[in-house]
């Protein structure tokens, strides 16, 4: 399958203002991409340049000082996909904490959204006679989707996963962080996803696409994708960046106040005949 995704957005900024950027395919994906545009940073009408990395999690990183007045930024391109729904290992176990690689180790902790300090107590009552491995995570799961109410006028940025287990709301952000502080509390690490998720498979979604929010639990070595929001295994994500929540994981982040003018973001599986040009 190939999958056409791509992005535009503008920022407008009072002041020179430094950001950052996780706007690109992640790196354990490249060797899909088929073809991909480059990333068009303009600046009134001149195109802007700035550096460009590998973080630790292995998410592609930009940087660049934002001029005064508005910045259009533009990125698309098309990749090959498997064209099948997420994995669903029923069998997968839970992996003993002395055996886990120390590369995982920071996703059993807790982090800025992910308290489970607070939430430990709460993960135990609920999910302690769960038997342990794929169906302790499949149970987290289930009980974030029909106890968590999603909408997008409930975004709240500074909401944590105690927020949201106490507000009982959110968007896709919100589930994932409170499925990974009651993953982590139970001892399974678990990371966060943002990327995109296209209506592939499934009947469209009449509204406007955005960038998506899931995560990823470790069982019998090795990262399987969990979605607390849809909570059904889907076809064609593309990760663009992963790390403990989403202070690790902005899409922009910059560093003095800004505004976001415009956004649109699209992912549509391709058909026979279309063009892969970029």
């Amino acid at each position: 399958m190939r999958i056409r995704y791509g992005f535009r957005m503008a920022l407008d900024c009072a002041n020179p203002t430094p950001a950052t950027f996780a706007i690109d395919v992640h790196s354990s994906r490249h060797h899909d991409i088929i073809v991909q545009s480059p990333v068009f940073l303009r600046g009134g009408q001149r195109l802007l340049s700035g550096s460009m990395s590998l973080d630790m999690f292995g998410n592609v990183r930009r940087r660049l000082v934002l001029p005064v007045g508005r910045t259009e930024i533009e990125h698309h391109g098309v990749i090959h996909d498997a064209g099948v729904p997420d994995v669903v290992n029923v069998a997968a176990r839970q992996s003993a904490l002395d055996q886990l690689p120390e590369e995982v180790m920071p996703f059993l902790l807790g982090s800025r959204y992910c308290e489970t300090d607070l939430l430990a107590g709460e993960a135990w009552s609920r999910f302690g006679s769960v038997p342990e491995g794929w169906a302790r995570v499949q149970a987290i799961c289930d009980f974030v989707h029909e106890y968590v109410a999603f909408g997008y006028a409930h975004a709240d940025c500074t909401r944590s996963a105690a927020g949201v287990l106490k507000e009982k709301r959110g968007v896709c952000r919100d589930f994932a962080h409170l499925a990974i502080a009651l993953s982590r509390a139970m001892n399974i690490p678990a990371r966060y996803c943002t990327g995109y998720l296209g209506d592939i498979g499934i009947p469209r979604d009449p509204a406007p696409m955005d960038f998506s929010a899931w995560f990823e639990a470790y069982l019998d070595g090795r990262w399987y994708s969990f979605d607390a929001r849809h909570n059904v295994p889907r076809i064609g994500r593309i990760v663009m960046a992963r790390g403990r929540d989403a202070t690790d994981v902005p899409i922009v982040c910059t560093f003095g106040p800004h505004q976001l003018t415009s956004f649109e973001v699209w992912t549509d599986e391709m058909i026979a005949g279309d063009s892969v040009a970029a």
